[in-house]
């Protein structure tokens, strides 16, 4: 009986916290979004002291004694799941101090606001020095956390994107791909010059963009009700499951980035939607992980959404919204613009092949910069020459190099292998989706995404955190994830 009880108190606590987690997620996202950027040292302010506040309520000794008390073998399974998050995630609260809680919320909204500033302007020694104050309390909580739970410093920051991640499996999976991604870049811009491509110059409003963007979110599933989507200077998801925010950015000479980029958020969205309600305001009823996440929107974006059939439906829509005719608009000739790969400097506009070549430079990247072989002054010139041996040019300026992402700016070191791992991920997962639902593909034709929803739903989403990543992807595919699925999809789909 005290152990029960002991549970349903705990439950308590971490719902309130919990309350505070959304509040803090929210803030931010309206940060960056719809409040004015004269206020962002107040925003700062607020959300530091949320964010401390959090940190004594997770780090409380009442948590403490209540997981002392629980016997988990008179729990449920998904209760004893419950607890082994709770039990991990306060550990992990409790290896950084309140001042260092403190300091870091303060160093990445400070950061982050310069940043935009210094994108705008392209200008990196803006924002080098906020960088690199934030960069050193960052290497400070990786060592604590390090020291506290006897693992490598990088490790300590990959586990808050990706529990139990470790760099050197990072570094097996990356040696495997980057040979035989560059072998096949090669391969595949011989293989498309025995094709023909019509490059056409067409504007296109930004409210026209959007209404499109609206029209496929609600084809693949989001529901309106509890979310809404936005334009901001980079294209995010962010909020909570009941409440989901999605940017998007608009050129209006480019009208494919911004629907992609739609996709993209929505397939976010969509997991967020599909966590298991019983368990909202639990750990075990969050996400499992980054690459888990990013998974999702990949598996919408670059495996469901770029595939013939889905063009054979989105032809016809974009001739009606957008009012055009021809040859050029045809489902045949938009798929072949769309697979086609030409590698250029911004990560969220990079095809599908060269895109883990972005994140793999990325992480070597920020990894030396977090051991110190690399200073934050020399951080352009570095990511200039790496980019210049990886695709043959230079970035033209810092916003399309360095300065393109928020990532670092925001202090998400340990968040960028995030993206490939989902990316093979995600290879793996619509395999098994298409084996599983040999429809799939067919009703996407007709804009249907249901069946895909459905087995996504049944096999991710209504999981949360009640297994691993890895564990996850077992049991959805019978494999553990295998970076050869996502070889052979790239060279299916571009070497045809």
């Amino acid at each position: 009986m005290e152990s029960h009880e002991a549970y349903s108190q705990l439950e308590k606590k971490i719902k309130r916290i919990s309350n505070l987690s959304d509040a803090i997620s929210l803030l931010s996202w309206d940060s960056q979004t719809i409040m004015p950027s004269g206020s962002s040292d107040v925003r700062a302010e607020q959300i530091a002291t949320l964010s401390v506040l959090k940190h004594e309520e997770m780090t409380s000794t009442l948590i403490f004694d209540l997981l002392a008390k629980i016997d988990t073998e008179e729990l449920t399974d998904w209760q004893r799941a419950n607890v082994r998050e709770i039990d991990r995630i306060y550990k992990t609260a409790t290896a950084l101090s309140a001042e260092l809680v403190d300091a870091r919320s303060r160093a990445q909204h400070h950061c982050e606001a310069v940043w935009r500033m210094a994108r705008k302007d392209s200008c990196f020694d803006l924002v080098a020095e906020p960088l690199n104050q934030l960069l050193e309390i960052t290497r400070e909580i990786a060592a604590v956390k390090a020291d506290k739970f006897n693992m490598e410093p990088y490790d300590a920051l990959l586990d808050e994107y990706e529990p139990g991640a470790k760099a050197e499996n990072l570094d097996t999976i990356f040696d495997y791909l980057e040979p035989r991604l560059t072998q096949l870049l090669q391969n595949v811009l011989e293989h498309q010059k025995k094709n023909n491509y019509s490059d056409i110059s067409f504007q296109v409003s930004e409210k026209k963009q959007k209404k499109l963007g609206l029209k496929l979110m609600a084809k693949q599933g989001f529901n309106f009700q509890k979310g809404r989507l936005d334009k901001s200077a980079h294209p995010f998801s962010g909020g909570i499951p009941d409440d989901v925010r999605i940017t998007t950015r608009y050129d209006e000479q480019d009208w494919a980035s911004s629907l992609m980029g739609v996709i993209h958020e929505t397939g976010h969205a969509l997991y967020e939607q599909g966590l298991p309600r019983a368990w909202r305001g639990q750990p075990v009823g969050l996400a499992r992980g980054m690459v888990l996440h990013e998974s999702q929107s990949l598996a919408l974006e670059m495996q469901a959404c770029r595939s013939r059939e889905f063009f054979t439906f989105l032809a016809p829509v974009i001739a009606e919204e957008f009012g055009v005719t021809g040859v050029n608009w045809s489902a045949g000739e938009l798929h072949q613009k769309c697979l086609r790969v030409t590698p250029n400097c911004i990560r969220v506009d990079a095809d599908e092949l060269t895109y883990p070549l972005h994140v793999i430079f990325r992480y070597r990247l920020e990894q030396a910069l977090l051991n110190g072989e690399l200073t934050v002054k020399e951080l352009p010139s570095a990511w200039n020459e790496i980019f210049m041996n990886n695709f043959g040019f230079m970035p033209p300026n810092d916003k399309e190099g360095c300065l393109q992402d928020i990532h670092w700016y925001d202090g998400a070191f340990g968040y960028f292998p995030t993206y490939t791992l989902g990316a093979m991920a995600a290879a793996q997962l619509f395999s098994a989706a298409l084996k599983d639902k040999p429809k799939t593909l067919s009703n996407l034709e007709k804009g249907d995404f249901s069946d895909l929803l459905i087995w996504l739903r049944e096999h991710v989403h209504s999981w949360g955190s009640y297994y691993s990543t890895d564990e996850v992807i077992k049991r959805a595919t019978g494999s553990p994830l295998d970076p050869s699925f996502y070889i052979s999809h790239l060279e299916s789909r571009y070497m045809q």
